[in-house]
């Protein structure tokens, strides 16, 4: 697959104060966040105003307010630019009736600007990484929901985007056809260097394919961070295994001023203060005291999930 190169961007999108709306209706309100390279997930609920935000992006949209940029350029003056260089799978079904998918995807390319012949090699090519070689010039009407989805990313994928934007991508999928696609979103970004923005109230399927997370709810970004850091514990919590429970630990980590937040056979889940020091000593001086015998400690994480509450709460 090719990738169009510009000059290296250390973030494909900057979003600063905009505002989207429908009538008296705002979809989006003074939204301000950037998305980075890699692949980056934008999280919230239904009515969040992740699709807004995707539309307002791409030029589809005329902000009310504020401004933005994709890969350097202007959202309210550059639309057409934006298109040329991004792939977007749409959430809804957006496949032509009586077109096969070499024909649907080849067209997809040549509204990119693409010659034809080039168009429809290119078809051939991602619809087979895209796993639908075999059923390539079959008409789409006749294709499940799982292929749709496969055909809708492929025309996505045809003109060598340097950015993608998939909206809601493992929509109405079985856990196969789910995996699938999660397995295509994953190597597309870290496997084919493509920039990826995932849009999605599913947060396994965010937390298995992403980075990077943008949580929004009601218009509004309520959290943007790196996963690894958005679902470190924001405590000092430990997770500590010994060779075998003991009370006398638990006592002694009272004693150094833990607490023993859960506890299951020889698995021990420890917070201490945030300013306390030296916090792994701590917990070895308790096990020291204790006679016990630690075989792992680690710090604790929180899921996405518990991170995604925490953050709309």
């Amino acid at each position: 697959m090719g990738v169009i190169l510009h000059h290296p961007l250390m973030s494909v999108a900057e979003i600063r104060n905009l505002t989207v709306a429908y009538g008296s209706k705002v979809a989006v309100s003074d939204l301000t966040c950037t998305i980075s390279e890699g692949c980056s997930g934008l999280l919230g609920p239904n009515g969040a105003g992740k699709t807004t935000l995707i539309k307002a992006l791409l030029g589809f949209l005329t902000p009310a307010s504020g401004s933005g940029s994709v890969l350097g350029f202007d959202i309210a003056r550059d639309g057409l630019e934006i298109r040329m260089h991004v792939g977007l799978m749409p959430e809804m079904d957006c496949h032509i009736p009586g077109l096969s998918a070499v024909e649907y995807v080849a067209y997809a390319g040549e509204l990119s600007g693409m010659p034809r012949s080039h168009a429809i090699r290119r078809a051939h090519e991602v619809l087979d990484y895209c796993g639908l070689s075999e059923a390539r010039y079959r008409n789409l009407e006749t294709y499940s929901t799982g292929m749709k989805q496969k055909a809708k990313l492929a025309q996505a994928l045809v003109h060598g985007p340097q950015l993608l934007f998939l909206d809601e991508p493992t929509n109405g999928l079985d856990p196969a056809a789910r995996d699938e696609m999660l397995d295509l979103i994953r190597d597309i970004s870290h496997g084919k260097g493509v920039n990826i923005v995932v849009s999605s109230h599913l947060l396994p399927d965010i937390e298995r394919t992403c980075d990077n997370v943008i949580v929004m709810q009601g218009g509004r970004v309520r959290r943007e961070d790196r996963i690894d850091v958005i679902t470190a514990s924001a405590h000092a919590t430990w997770d500590v295994e010994l060779k075998e429970p003991s009370e006398s630990f638990a006592a002694a980590i009272e004693q150094n001023g833990g607490k023993v937040l859960e506890h299951l056979s020889t698995r021990y889940r420890i917070e201490f203060p945030a300013d306390a020091e030296k916090m792994s000593l701590k917990i070895f001086a308790s096990a020291k005291t204790a006679g016990a015998q630690v075989r792992s400690l680690f710090p604790a994480h929180q899921t996405l999930e518990e991170a995604f509450m925490e953050a709309i709460a």
